[in-house]
């Protein structure tokens, strides 16, 4: 949805209203929305429910291979997305749904059997499998309490094409990730992904113990990097990208009937402007992860006050995310976040105060330091030293990468309190933030939300 708004704003901006409208004879349509009755009533803004499903007829058998894609596909939603655009078009709010979320299903007509079923509970990705987008819609709605506007879908092939056509997407990681099941394997740093492995990122849900939700913060954070690639560098005003990066998505899109390209348009134009600060990221609470259920096996419970929270504020129009001031770095992601490490900091050199300022710097950006520096007892340090623990060296990577070029020193011993002695090569803490944010921190009575600004890559 993301490339699709971008691409869209500059086609109405003078690259080709013809280009665009090819786009949407290229689109396949569906009728998501079909003899639906007892809908939500209609809050303010528009809702988008954008869904990914595990379609992979035209990928290669090499990219099978390659990027872990074989076996059947479930014909089954592998994502599921519920996307709201304020009604001043200055805003979109992102809610991921697990894809094991038990659901009950309304009475339908199988789309594959034909068989007529009466309601009765799955997982909600198999509402797509069982009645396709039109019975993926009256579920999420059932569920939700919020009217869908519009039903976007992609599958693997679109996906992995869009991301090439778009030059890569940058990526940045705290730690090493590595998921047997789809291979993915990146090591920690910063990383442009192509399709195949931008997929793999998306797709992984072995990389460390949370599964399908920590795979939900990954999507999401993908999804910002999308936007900011879109949004941020100029690329898609060049003709030829822009026709590129509309073919890749055209053949394996999917739309319904009224999300038409003037629809499209329309929305992308009075979205203008829209950067990845604009766009804001949570997950639905869940209130039990592996409640098995007789004939479906494990599922997700969702947390029914702290949903009830999220989906009131999607219908009433208000932001998920408490917005950071437009001025506030980027901030570098760290796996252990700042506030769980101590430091106490020590002056190196003979500059008056600067451990008082190193210290109130690495407070500023949270880590837990001790509010009161001290003198260290060589006053001619040259380079900043990180005095760590063995038993806390994750904790000492995170601390080092708030100060660029110190030196990391083991110490046996020395416990859980890391030492920072400031050298004459000190000039500024890096903002750092911990790379998975808490899903279900409370905020104000609703469920913790990020935005985008905060989560790509500095």
């Amino acid at each position: 949805m993301a490339t699709t708004l971008s691409v869209l704003v500059l086609g109405a901006g003078g690259i080709g209203h013809a280009v665009v409208t090819s786009f949407d004879t290229g689109i396949g349509r569906v009728d998501a929305f079909k003899d639906m009755k007892n809908r939500p009533r209609a809050g303010n803004g528009t809702n988008i429910l954008l869904v990914g499903t595990d379609g992979r007829d035209k990928i290669t058998m090499a990219e099978k291979v390659r990027y872990r894609l074989g076996g059947a596909p479930c014909h089954c939603t592998d994502t599921i997305m519920l996307v709201h655009v304020s009604e001043d078009r200055k805003r979109a709010s992102l809610v991921s749904l697990p894809r094991d979320s038990y659901a009950e299903l309304p009475e339908h007509t199988d789309v594959t059997t034909g068989k007529r079923h009466g309601r009765h509970p799955v997982k909600l990705n198999a509402a797509y499998a069982e009645g396709g987008p039109n019975l993926t819609v009256r579920t999420v709605e059932r569920m939700t309490g919020v009217k869908i506007d519009h039903y976007l879908e992609v599958d693997f092939t679109s996906f992995m094409r869009t991301v090439d056509a778009m030059g890569g997407v940058q990526i940045c990681t705290a730690r090493p990730m590595h998921d047997a099941y789809t291979g993915l394997a990146l090591p920690a740093g910063t990383h442009t992904l192509d399709g195949g492995r931008a997929l793999q990122y998306v797709r992984s849900r072995h990389v460390d113990g949370a599964s399908d939700l920590g795979r939900m913060q990954r999507q999401q954070r993908f999804v910002a990097a999308l936007i900011d690639r879109a949004t941020s560098n100029g690329e898609l005003l060049h003709p030829v990208r822009f026709r590129t990066v509309l073919d890749a998505m055209a053949g394996s899109v999917r739309a319904d009937r009224g999300f038409g390209t003037e629809e499209m348009l329309t929305l992308a134009k009075a979205m203008r402007g829209f950067t990845t600060a604009s766009s804001e990221f949570t997950s639905v609470p869940v209130g039990a992860v592996g409640v098995r259920v007789k004939g479906i096996g494990s599922t997700v419970k969702w947390d029914a006050a702290g949903a009830k929270r999220v989906f009131d504020a999607i219908r009433a129009d208000r932001p998920l995310a408490t917005r950071p001031a437009k001025t506030a770095p980027r901030r570098k992601p760290v796996e252990v976040a700042p506030r769980a490490v101590r430091v106490q900091v020590y002056n190196g050199t003979r500059v008056h105060g600067l451990g008082a300022r190193v210290d109130a710097a690495l407070r500023a950006t949270g880590f837990r330091t001790t509010g009161t520096p001290f003198n260290a007892d060589r006053r001619d340090t040259a380079r900043t030293v990180v005095a760590y623990d063995p038993l806390w060296d994750r904790s000492a990577m995170s601390l080092a990468a708030a100060l660029p070029g110190c030196e990391l020193r083991a110490v046996a011993g020395q416990g859980p309190v890391l030492k920072v002695t400031a050298g004459e090569d000190y000039r500024a803490v890096q903002p750092v933030r911990a790379e998975t944010p808490a899903p279900q921190r409370q905020t104000g009575g609703v469920p913790a939300a990020v935005t985008g600004d905060q989560v790509v890559c500095p």
